[in-house]
């Protein structure tokens, strides 16, 4: 007998570290050291935060860079760093130092120049919500993904990830019991970009993975 998904929906609560820096040096020195679940927050929380629609830029660090430094190069550079390419928050911090000191050795502007406003390390808690909402067959999900919350889409593609010993959504993880029939279906979720995007298009492109693969196979 197949187990059942359990549907959650989150929200996030903000917690101030104390750590704050104005220059790209101090930026570098309090990355390496700051905790990781700040790390974190700083590429994946704004996600959840109201009014997150079609940023700028995707992380809090490339928007400080622009915002604050006023530094288009180191703006971009940051901008482009998929923490999905990662296996795990320390190569993620590692390529954050390596950026921004690969920068300052380039830039003599970087290495006195204070931004017009500090960068606060802020750490998250997710608060879990269970919805009542139970799915009990691979169909199930393609007749609920539209009506979730982002909050259900954050926690589920994206959080999941972090989760999994292997590094799966939750969705993809629950469909493994369905064997071999739902294999393509998994794999292709599991494709899904979860980080260049907002999660109203992240739920966009899961809807329609779902539709695709249901309306192929019936």
């Amino acid at each position: 007998m197949s187990e059942s998904f359990e549907v959650k929906d989150c929200a996030l609560i903000t917690l101030a570290t104390g750590a704050k820096v104005f220059t790209c040096r101090e930026m570098a020195e309090a990355v390496g050291r700051i905790d990781a679940s700040s790390i974190y927050h700083h590429f994946w929380g704004g996600l959840l935060r109201p009014g997150f629609e079609d940023p700028e830029y995707q992380n809090d660090f490339a928007a400080w860079a622009w915002h604050g430094l006023n530094d288009a190069v180191l703006a971009e550079r940051l901008s482009i760093i998929d923490p999905t390419a990662f296996p795990d928050i320390e190569e993620l911090r590692q390529e954050l130092v390596d950026v921004i000191e690969a920068h300052i050795d380039e830039s003599e502007v970087a290495k006195w120049k204070a931004a017009n406003f500090e960068f606060q390390f802020i750490n998250s808690q997710l608060v879990i919500f269970d919805t009542k909402m139970r799915l009990h067959q691979p169909e199930d999900l393609r007749i609920s993904a539209p009506l979730m919350s982002v909050g259900s889409i954050y926690y589920h593609l994206i959080d999941g990830r972090g989760r999994s010993y292997t590094g799966a959504n939750d969705f993809s993880c629950w469909l493994v019991q369905f064997g071999e029939d739902y294999s393509e279906l998994t794999e292709k979720i599991a494709e899904i970009d979860p980080y260049f995007t907002t999660l109203v298009d992240l739920r966009a492109d899961l809807v329609f993975v779902l539709d695709t693969y249901m309306h192929k196979v019936n």
